[in-house]
């Protein structure tokens, strides 16, 4: 059998080898995997919108985000909402069930909720109008409070990592594969048939 003795650089190659592929070839393949899967919950999500505290629109795919970490040996990457609109797509997520809107005591700051609708230190007019209309919701007067009949469940993150997940996996499979030929590591070993 033949020997072959490998050269100093080559044998500095494979000791920074280990670093280099936690550090940076598996989050990076990670981060291209999980992006998949995100790309699909925004494409299901399609246009639906959702207002900020400001009242501007924003589009609720846009909260969908992937973060990649990386705690000793350890890489996870996780599609998340966050930010402007994420409120309102946990509950397209998972729905919601009936249940009144009041003013919260803790927050009205010991006002009446018909003190709470003033818009820019003036009462609006819809908080004046009509007995007992203290809330205003979509410009209408409705009362104190009201009674909402809950939203029917919508999933996109779920489904988006049911279809996509072999996909994912393969990319990351892929990206990896490549990242290491390019760092002169060992050949990738071959996929298993799952």
């Amino acid at each position: 059998m033949a020997k072959r003795r490998s050269t100093p650089a080559s044998r500095q190659r494979l000791q920074q080898l280990p670093d280099l592929l936690v550090t940076r070839i598996l989050p990076s393949a990670a981060r291209f995997g999980a992006q998949l899967i995100a790309d699909d919950a925004k494409q299901r999500l399609g246009g639906k919108r959702a207002k900020t505290e400001g009242g501007a629109k924003v589009l609720i795919a846009d909260s969908v985000k992937v973060r990649v970490r990386r705690r000793d040996y350890k890489i996870r990457a996780r599609i998340l909402l966050d930010g402007p609109g994420a409120y309102v797509g946990r509950w397209i997520e998972y729905g919601t069930e009936p249940h009144f809107i009041s003013v919260d005591q803790a927050m009205s700051g010991g006002r009446s909720a018909r003190r709470v609708n003033y818009l820019d230190g003036k009462a609006s007019k819809e908080g004046r109008a009509g007995p007992g209309a203290t809330l205003i919701i979509n410009g209408k007067p409705v009362g104190r409070t009201v009674h909402h009949d809950g939203a029917r469940a919508f999933p996109f993150l779920r489904p988006a990592l049911d279809t996509r997940r072999d996909e994912a996996v393969a990319e990351i499979r892929r990206r990896t594969a490549q990242q290491l030929s390019r760092a002169g590591g060992p050949a990738p070993m071959p996929e298993d048939d799952e």
